[in-house]
C-alpha cells in the first residue's frame, strides 16, 4: 500500500491535473466547517479566493456559524447534521441560491458533491459515514477525523485502494510523516516517530491529575483546539489514537511507531531509516500549516502562520512518554495489537468518557478506566462491514455509559495504572 494512500490517479498524473489547475479553481467541501478545523481551512480559502470554489459546508447545530460562512463563501450547499436547525439554516439563507439541507443524511449528501477536495474534519466516529461518502467517490480527502480510521481502518483503506481515492492526513503529526516519508525507499525505513507535546499535565504527577478540572484539560500549552481534542492530548489518548492511524495510513506495525515527548511542538514527526538519516518535518505548532499543505496539495500555498525562528526555541527536548502516569498510550497499543474489534471500542468508550468529564460527571483520571472497563468487559465480533463498525460503535458507547453511571453513583472502577 502506497504511503499516501495515493490511487491509481496519480499514476498517470490526473490528480496533479484536475483540481487547482492554473484559471481553474479547486472546489472544495469542507465537514465541520464551524469547528476548529473547518474554521482555519475557511481562513486559508479566504486568504486565496481565486484557487478555491466552496461547494458544500456542514456542521452539527451551528446554523448561525454555518450560514455565516455559507454566505460569504457562496456555497452551493449547506447541511447541518442536526436536523431541528433546518428551518433557522433555511431562513438564514433565503434568497441566497445556497441549497439547505439537515440531518446525518445531508451531511452524507454533502460529501458526495462534486468537490475535488473534502475536508473530513468532523469530530469523532460520528464523520465515517460522510467520509467514506467522500472515499467512494474517488475524492481527495483532507483526513482530520482520525476516529474514522481507529474505527474502521482496514474497511476504510480498502475503500481508499478500490475506489482510487487520495487521503491527505491533516494531524500534523501525520501530515510530517506524509512530507518526509520516501515510498521508493520504503525498505530502508526504520521506524516512525511521532512527536507529542505532553500535554498540560506533562510534569503533573497522578495525585495531582485527579483534582484536575476541565477548563484546566483543554487549556493545551502549544495548540488551539476543540476541547475533545485537548482532552485526548492531556490523557495521551490523542497519542495513542495517532499511533493506530499512523499503522493504518503508512501501513506500518504497532512496535516500528515509536512516541517522544517534544514540549516544544516544533518538530512534528520523523522517519528514521536504515542508514542512520532522520528525516523530520518543523514548523510553528499552528494547525493552518498541515491544512493548507493539504489544501493545496500537491502544490503549496503562503500562509499567515508565524514563521518558525529556530535561534529564539534556541532547545528541542524529547523524552519517552512515561506510561504509568498516561497509560492511554498503553490501551491503544494493546487494543491495536488485540484486532480490528478493539479499537471501536476504545475509541467510542473514550469519546463517552471525555464527554462525560467535560461534562462534569466524572474525574479526569476517570476517563481511562472507563475506557479500560469497557475494553475489558465488553467482546465484540469483528466488524465486517461500516454498518457493524457503527453497531459496535452504538454497543461500546452503551457499556461506556454504564461505566461512567457507576461512577457517578460511587461506585468507581479501578485506575488505570499497570
Amino acid at each position: 500500500m502506497a504511503v499516501r494512500t495515493i490511487g491509481a490517479n496519480e499514476a498517470n498524473g490526473t490528480v496533479a491535473a484536475r483540481p487547482g489547475t492554473e484559471g481553474s479553481p479547486r472546489a472544495v467541501t469542507v465537514l465541520g466547517a464551524t469547528g476548529s478545523v473547518g474554521r482555519s481551512t475557511m481562513d486559508l480559502i479566504a486568504d486565496a479566493p481565486d484557487r478555491f470554489r466552496v461547494e458544500a459546508l456542514t456542521a452539527h447545530r451551528n446554523v448561525e456559524g454555518l450560514a455565516d460562512l455559507a454566505r460569504r463563501f457562496g456555497a452551493r450547499f449547506a447541511a447541518l447534521g442536526d436536523p431541528s436547525g433546518y428551518g433557522a439554516l433555511k431562513a438564514a439563507l433565503s434568497g441566497t441560491g445556497c441549497e439547505v439541507a439537515a440531518g446525518p443524511d445531508a451531511v452524507v449528501e454533502a460529501a458526495r458533491r462534486d468537490a475535488d477536495w473534502v475536508m473530513a474534519g468532523i469530530v469523532g466516529a460520528a464523520g465515517l459515514p460522510a467520509t467514506l461518502a467522500a472515499v467512494e467517490r474517488g475524492a481527495l480527502v483532507a483526513f482530520a477525523n482520525k476516529e474514522c480510521l481507529v474505527s474502521a481502518g482496514s474497511l476504510m483503506m480498502e475503500r481508499v485502494a478500490a475506489r482510487g481515492a487520495t487521503l491527505l492526513p491533516v494531524d500534523s503529526e501525520h501530515n510530517a510523516i506524509f512530507q518526509v516519508f520516501e515510498e521508493a525507499n520504503r525498505a530502508a525505513i526504520d521506524r516512525l516517530i511521532l512527536t507529542a507535546s505532553g500535554g498540560p499535565f506533562r510534569d503533573h504527577t497522578r495525585d495531582q491529575m485527579r483534582g484536575m478540572r476541565p477548563e484546566q484539560a483543554v487549556a493545551h500549552p502549544n495548540w488551539s483546539m476543540g476541547a475533545k481534542i485537548s482532552v485526548d492530548s492531556a490523557t495521551m489518548m490523542n497519542k495513542g489514537l495517532e499511533v493506530i492511524e499512523a499503522h493504518y495510513l503508512f501501513d506500518m506495525p504497532s512496535e516500528r511507531i515509536e512516541v517522544l515527548v517534544h514540549p516544544q511542538s516544533v518538530v512534528h514527526s520523523m522517519v528514521a531509516y536504515s542508514d542512520g538519516s532522520f528525516l523530520a518535518q518543523l514548523g510553528a505548532p499552528d494547525m493552518r500549516i498541515p491544512i493548507a499543505h493539504a489544501l493545496a496539495w500537491p502544490r503549496r500555498i503562503r500562509t499567515a502562520s508565524p514563521v518558525l525562528d529556530l535561534s529564539a526555541i534556541a532547545r528541542l527536548d524529547f523524552s519517552p512518554p512515561d506510561e504509568s502516569r498516561f497509560p492511554a498510550l498503553r490501551l491503544a497499543r494493546e487494543a491495536l495489537d488485540a484486532g480490528p474489534a478493539a479499537p471501536p471500542v476504545m475509541n467510542a468508550a473514550n469519546e463517552v468518557a471525555v464527554a462525560a468529564f467535560l461534562a462534569g460527571r466524572i474525574g479526569f483520571l476517570d476517563i481511562v478506566a472507563v475506557v479500560e472497563a469497557t475494553l475489558e468487559h465488553f467482546d465484540a465480533p469483528v466488524p465486517d462491514s461500516v454498518s457493524a463498525v457503527i453497531a459496535l460503535d452504538g454497543e461500546a458507547r452503551a457499556e461506556a455509559e454504564s461505566h461512567v453511571a457507576r461512577i457517578g453513583g460511587g461506585t468507581r472502577p479501578a485506575e488505570s495504572t499497570r
